[in-house]
């Protein structure tokens, strides 16, 4: 059962865009004010208790920390967070074991990792949560985004996912942080 929460207030960023949380119901809809998309989750469903592989998406608050684009195939996304170019050797470490865990790297990488510049559009706009970032522990998750839905909303391995055009309404109308419960 959704744990129904109020959304908090607008607040006013340095894009001029105001923050807004949005929240991410266990039916597999993304809410904020006005707005209620249906958004793809962890194949496993939604846990407290997030692990390296497990293919769940966790719960918590996920702040929005910035957005990656696609330069060669997107416009840049209206948003409240600050936006950069994905780079044809960007990547985010996915190996428990290296040093890098749960960080963007540069490609190419030996130690297990997701390439951002993909041949498909679902990382054409990656929104990076702040999961398990400051501190790191090894093992709890890693590349926990905001991305592109598959065409029928096919699970993810852990990340939250949208339509395209529905992201970038969602990053238009301020989506600072995402309330994740079960």
């Amino acid at each position: 059962m959704a744990l129904i929460t109020n959304i908090s207030p607008p607040r006013p960023s340095a894009s001029g865009i105001c923050l807004v949380e949005f929240r991410l119901n266990p039916a597999g809809y993304l809410e904020g004010p006005g707005i209620k998309f249906p958004a793809a989750l962890g194949r496993t469903g939604i846990t407290p208790h997030k692990e390296e592989g497990d293919g769940a998406t966790p719960t918590g608050h996920l702040k929005l920390l910035r957005v990656l684009y696609r330069a060669d195939r997107e416009k840049p996304p209206a948003c409240a967070v600050p936006i950069e170019p994905i780079g044809r050797t960007d990547g985010w470490c996915d190996d428990v074991q290296h040093a890098a865990y749960n960080q963007a790297v540069t490609l190419p990488f030996a130690a297990s990792h997701e390439e951002l510049h993909r041949r498909d559009n679902l990382y054409d706009i990656i929104g990076i949560l702040d999961w398990n970032i400051g501190p790191i522990v090894k093992g709890r998750g890693s590349a926990i985004f905001l991305h592109i839905a598959t065409p029928d909303y096919a699970p993810t391995a852990g990340c939250i996912a949208l339509a395209s055009a529905h992201l970038r309404q969602c990053l238009a109308a301020g989506l600072s942080a995402i309330l994740v419960r079960q």
